[in-house]
């Protein structure tokens, strides 16, 4: 019979039942710190990869390797790491895979804070980067240098829906690893690896999880590259928590019927809108408009997702209207791919730390517009366009 134990050690060593002796339904959360060893043997087993299991959860965590694992599984791929964020994915990549000195070649239309980062890194670490135009991989391999070491692009730009041209790309690049963010594809649309790419990663806050209650990035590929950046997340503290891990995997159960319905829509939400006098463009990789149209049949024959962009012709002071008329319907949010329909600006968010001239002359005018189409009725999306529109 078990000693009697203090009030005290009850109260602290509390918690615990038997172990289950079914599995449960749902996978459990492992909401902890650490993980108890029975000696330095195991600690010394774990650590060589000889016994499977876990020390730290900054190193690893099931909720962690499970998440990863499906990901890299959809990505059709060898091994997944995740991280705290979208930005700590590409953080990890990039910290894992150069040093001063080496140099980049990027797309020239990236999520805003990307090319931020990329930036960053040029002024205080001595990485060179040039940023050249992803729909010519002509233009991305003239752009390389005997120093460059990366090469990296986005399958859908955000915000202009540039289709990239990943085969191509990857030939023209030869030596020179490609990575790709797969956010606004996703694998159950595009799979950069099956094209060539060393690494693929998204945010997984949008679409992977899918119901903007999570914040997580989550990096798949080869094995070696993945194991590298897994290193550089655990030393930096890039790593995420088994909470935000769970969650995901929650979101993930639903991810081709979220993705089907979004793409459905998105294409119908297009097509409505291209034929509105008060906008100037529509751009969608769906619509036969679109510059990619014939290389988004090729590379994406299950649809184009749930982002599209469009440009008013009022410009700034027309979106301020429109933000503002949609407020209680389509709101206005800085982040994309919940299960709702949002809007956003580019120019005032995920772009606005660019040079506005920048942007100008990449494309992002103060009068463009991002729209993450959801699985709401399309008919209510449709009419709720129509209505804000008609006060520009």
């Amino acid at each position: 019979m078990d000693e009697e134990l203090f009030d005290e050690s009850v109260c602290a060593r509390g918690g615990w039942g038997d172990d289950f002796t079914t599995r449960p339904s749902n996978p459990p959360i492992y909401q902890t710190t650490a993980f108890d060893l029975h000696g330095v043997e195991q600690l010394e087993a774990v650590v060589s990869g000889s016994e499977r299991g876990y020390i730290y959860t900054r190193d690893g965590n099931p909720n962690h390797s499970a998440f990863a694992q499906d990901v890299a599984k959809l990505e059709h791929t060898d091994a997944g790491a995740v991280c705290a964020s979208g930005m700590a994915a590409v953080s990890a990549i990039l910290l894992s895979h150069l040093k001063s000195g080496d140099h980049v070649v990027a797309a020239r239309v990236l999520y805003g804070r990307t090319s931020q980062q990329l930036e960053e890194l040029a002024k205080r670490f001595g990485i060179e980067v040039t940023f050249e135009d992803s729909r010519s991989p002509d233009a991305m391999r003239s752009a390389m240098r005997d120093n460059t070491k990366l090469c990296l692009v986005e399958s859908i730009s955000n915000p202009l829906m540039e289709v990239v041209d990943l085969p191509a790309l990857v030939d023209a690049m030869g030596d020179v690893p490609v990575v790709v963010d797969n956010t606004f594809a996703t694998p159950c649309l595009f799979r950069p690896m099956e094209h060539g790419a060393k690494l693929v990663f998204h945010s997984a806050s949008k679409y992977l999880n899918g119901h903007g209650d999570v914040m997580l990035g989550v990096v798949a590929g080869e094995r070696s590259a993945v194991t590298r950046v897994r290193r550089v997340a655990s030393l930096y503290g890039l790593n995420a928590n088994p909470f935000e891990c769970w969650l995901a995997s929650r979101g993930l159960r639903t991810l081709p019927l979220r993705i089907e319905r979004a793409s459905s829509n998105a294409l119908r939400v297009a097509e409505f809108l291209e034929g509105h006098a008060a906008i100037s463009r529509v751009i969608y990789p769906g619509l036969s408009s679109h510059q990619n149209f014939e290389l988004a049949r090729r590379l994406l024959p299950n649809g184009c997702g749930g982002m599209l962009s469009f440009e008013l012709h009022s410009e700034e002071a027309g979106v301020r209207t429109l933000l503002r008329e949609l407020a209680e319907s389509i709101p206005f949010s800085p982040t994309l791919a919940d299960v709702r329909t949002t809007i956003s600006w580019p120019a005032g968010t995920s772009h606005k730390f660019m040079d506005p001239a920048d942007r100008r002359a990449w494309g992002i005018s103060d009068g463009l517009v991002r729209l993450s189409v959801g699985i709401d009725a399309v008919q209510d999306v449709i009419s709720e366009l129509d209505r804000a529109i008609k006060q520009l």
